[in-house]
């Protein structure tokens, strides 16, 4: 039976295709009724981490899916901007390169039995992409935007860098291993 935080994380997950829907038509007013579901979406990954953890209701099916929900929002987001032509392709391939690149450090550090917790990194680059995204959705392209964005990268760049740092052990471990076959 499914948790209350971990119904509002599959909330979230359902909410992608909404959002996506409006972003990528041309309904009257589709682009700000895609902020508000994105924005809405986003906010639910605090409400359902905060649940979890003050009712006692972390479980191992939360602890896979809700990272996977908030990979899922912000690459749909990516991608339907860079399908809209309002972002270039490499942006969204730096910040999802790294999302993939941490969900397997995540697999490895699970197969050594240790876990990869969040860090204020990963949590600032989280923020950074939601008010980038939404930023680009209301003013593509703009100053404004376009700095965000850039804060976002590095922020994505930063924090990926600092979580295999923090992880060596797990990932050398492996590197051994896999030499000596």
């Amino acid at each position: 039976m499914l948790n209350t935080a971990n119904r509002i994380t599959i909330l979230r997950i359902l909410l992608i295709p909404a959002f996506m829907a409006f972003l990528l038509s041309n309904v009257k007013y589709g682009g700000w009724i895609s902020v508000g579901i994105f924005i809405l979406a986003a906010a639910s990954d605090s409400l359902d981490g905060y649940i979890a953890r003050t009712r006692g209701l972390v479980t191992v099916f939360g602890k896979f899916l809700d990272p996977l929900a908030d990979k899922l929002l912000i690459s749909a987001a990516l991608i339907s901007l860079v399908d809209l032509n309002l972002l270039s392709a490499w942006i969204a391939m730096i910040i999802i390169a790294r999302e993939f690149a941490v969900s397997g450090l995540r697999l490895m550090a699970i197969a050594e039995n240790k876990v990869i917790a969040a860090s204020a990194w990963g949590k600032l680059k989280t923020l950074s992409q939601v008010i980038a995204v939404v930023a680009w959705i209301i003013l593509p392209q703009t100053i404004l935007a376009w700095v965000l964005m850039i804060i976002a990268i590095l922020l994505t760049v930063i924090s990926g860098i600092d979580y295999f740092v923090k992880s060596l052990d797990i990932w050398m471990i492996r590197g051994k291993e896999t030499s000596e076959l």
